[in-house]
């Protein structure tokens, strides 16, 4: 029974992100870089944390990480390109959080000025 319904979460999920690409034409690797970003700027919203805070972030490594584990039930292995899409994912919401980190100032809108 549970596992029927895990087959079913993850083969609509796999039938979510098919659609998604037949719809918009982008490519696999284009579509990580939007997901990444997306969920991102979804979790900064939900949470009301500033992006240099490491629970957007946290989520789109959850996110991803849970992407490639239902790439890997639905192929029943895991895919040659499961590094690039990892890294295509995460590269710029990684780049973004490290930048505002580096200047935590800026990042909440403060001068750092008295």
């Amino acid at each position: 029974m549970l596992r029927d319904q895990i087959h079913w979460i993850v083969e609509s999920y796999i039938r979510l992100v098919d659609w998604i690409a037949v719809e918009t034409g982008f490519e696999d690797k284009l579509l990580h870089v939007h997901a990444g970003l997306l969920i991102f700027l979804l979790a900064k919203l939900a949470t009301r944390r500033s992006l240099s805070s490491p629970i957007p972030l946290a989520c789109v490594c959850a996110g991803e990480l849970i992407n490639e584990i239902f790439d890997r039930m639905h192929h029943g292995r895991w895919m040659p390109d499961t590094a690039s899409d990892v890294v295509n994912t995460l590269f710029w919401p990684a780049m973004i959080f490290v930048l505002l980190r580096l200047q935590p100032g800026k990042a909440s809108g403060r001068s750092g000025r008295r």
